[in-house]
């Protein structure tokens, strides 16, 4: 009866539309850019013995949280097996092993990866927030930048800064990742070896082709989410006073902006 109890108490936190199940998973959120922060701090640290310790601590919260949210899931053979909980395997095998995995330190870049649960946020937010609903896309585009350039950056610092004088911090990894994607290229850092070189030709290929569109898409939005009351048309020129399917008079808020 208490096991029953539990697993319907975890399920209406992962799976719920409650208040208190919103806020439990916006924490999950918080917890995984808590982790990113340490990845970053500890570029920095110099592998001080304090970063350890609050790597098992990290560790251990992700293995209690991965172990709660199978246990509150229906197809659990599924949720094993999906992109996910590898990932969440991988960050937490580099956690608990730093000694074994220190020639294997790209692993940590998943820690990013864990940002995407972050989507499932869109549906919560979308439920509460009508501001949210009307600029859904800008919002949503904002978070496909932040991960991209967080996970370039990541596999540029991982593979680049003990072989890289240039690259010593994920500040360094980050400076070059932008100045790469923007194609602005200082050229006082690049990457070494034949690996460097090649991670470099393809950041500037996507920087062409994604970022840069991406940056666009953010400043520069041309759509609006707004249910046409007729035919629930969901998407909408920004300055559009008709619905361009059935021709209904949309009342789509704005600011008064031109």
């Amino acid at each position: 009866m208490a096991t029953t109890t539990l697993r319907n108490w975890l399920r209406g936190l992962y799976f719920g539309d409650s208040r208190n199940a919103r806020r439990f998973r916006y924490g999950l959120v918080g917890f995984d850019i808590l982790t990113i922060i340490v990845f970053i701090v500890a570029s920095a640290g110099d592998e001080q013995w304090w970063l350890l310790v609050l790597d098992y601590t990290i560790g251990t919260l992700m293995v209690t949280e991965l172990l709660a949210r199978l246990y509150a899931e229906d197809d659990r053979r599924k949720h094993i097996v999906s992109i996910h909980t590898a990932v969440d395997l991988a960050v937490i095998a580099s956690l608990f092993l730093p000694v074994l995995l220190e020639n294997l330190g790209f692993l940590r870049v998943f820690r990013a990866l864990r940002l995407l649960r972050s989507y499932r946020l869109l549906k919560d937010l979308r439920a509460v927030s009508p501001k949210f609903r009307l600029y859904e896309d800008v919002f949503q585009r904002s978070l496909n930048l932040f991960v991209f350039v967080f996970i370039v950056t990541s596999l540029v610092y991982v593979t680049q800064h003990r072989v890289n004088k240039g690259i010593e911090t994920y500040i360094d990894a980050l400076y070059f990742t932008i100045t790469t994607l923007t194609t602005t290229g200082f050229g006082d850092i690049t990457l070494v070896g034949p690996g460097g070189r090649l991670t470099a030709v393809l950041i500037m290929i996507v920087g062409v082709s994604l970022f840069l569109r991406l940056l666009q898409a953010i400043f520069r939005p041309h759509k609006v989410r707004f249910e046409c009351p007729d035919c629930a048309l969901q998407i909408h020129d920004m300055d559009a006073v008709h619905c361009k399917h059935c021709g209904r008079v949309l009342p789509i808020p704005d600011e008064g902006a031109v």
